[in-house]
């Protein structure tokens, strides 16, 4: 069991939810409609995602295409190709927006953390007094930076999208010669939304036997919610799910996200497996 902010999350506690709205708020009022809509749901915490698009992008014209949802009867999908930094500049905001978006999950009871990328990142995150640090699937293996975030004594969540099990140990080592044992790490299947292919599910139980004094986690990237409660099946003690307010929306990652009647359902779905689940004594009664 760990502490993420003012929760604890593994061993014999409740799963702790993520609502993750990184990808899908285009600036400070829709990240605080976002934050409203988890707190009101129940969630545990929301996430975001925390970068400069100056200094993530050097290649202002590079290209990147995805799918959204047209209609949401017929399932009807559109592809868009767009630069890389503009869809990166919408989600981007100012030191001063990060802090009142913090303040605001904490007045409604959120723990609040975000992905970052950048020795900077972790800096703000420390100076906006958040929850936990994210260190994406990419940097999986960016050393200096997994060391760097350790080192704030933050909860430290590790997405490892395709990571060798032998990466994974390697982070989770150096985190702990930091003195960090905080640690969480989530299956985070590539692709969005991910292939049935590559959620690989069966990894949630590998995990758990060779990281056994922490938190495994599922950072779901599919429609529906049938992976999240097969994830909850096998031990997940933190779902990570997508978020939106309108699925249609014309941006990377709203067509497999839940908008706010479906974020309510998906948290009381998840309480009632975890009630169903029981005891793993048979109780008589």
């Amino acid at each position: 069991m760990i502490r993420i902010g003012q929760k604890k999350a593994g061993g014999n506690e409740p799963c702790y939810i993520v609502f993750e709205a990184g990808a899908t708020h285009d600036g400070i009022e829709s990240a605080r409609k976002l934050v409203s809509a988890s707190a009101r749901a129940g969630a545990d915490a929301v996430k975001f995602q925390i970068f400069d698009p100056d200094v993530l992008v050097s290649d202002k014209k590079m290209r990147f295409s995805y799918d959204i949802l047209v209609d949401q009867e017929s399932g009807e999908t559109e592809t868009i190709d767009e630069p890389l930094y503009d869809i990166l500049c919408r989600r981007a905001m100012s030191r001063s927006e990060w802090q009142q978006l913090k303040d605001h999950a904490t007045s409604l009871e959120l723990d609040f953390f975000a992905t970052v990328g950048f020795e900077s990142d972790i800096q703000l995150l420390v100076e906006m007094g958040c929850d936990s640090i994210k260190i994406a699937s990419a940097d999986i293996n960016h050393w200096p930076l997994i060391r760097t975030a350790a080192r704030t004594g933050m909860c430290i969540q590790l997405d490892t999208g395709n990571a060798s099990l032998g990466e994974i140990e390697t982070a989770v080592e150096i985190c702990r010669a930091e003195g960090n044992t905080d640690i969480v790490i989530h299956n985070c299947p590539s692709g969005y939304p991910a292939r049935l292919e590559s959620i690989n599910l069966n990894l949630i139980r590998t995990l758990k036997q060779m990281f056994p004094e922490f938190v495994i986690a599922f950072s779901d990237h599919t429609p529906g919610w049938e992976m999240d409660i097969a994830a909850l099946a096998m031990g997940a003690g933190l779902i990570e799910k997508t978020i939106t307010l309108d699925r249609t929306t014309r941006s990377p990652e709203h067509l497999f996200s839940l908008e706010p009647p479906q974020m309510d359902q998906f948290i009381s779905m998840v309480r009632d497996v975890e009630t169903a689940m029981g005891s793993p004594r048979r109780v008589l009664g």
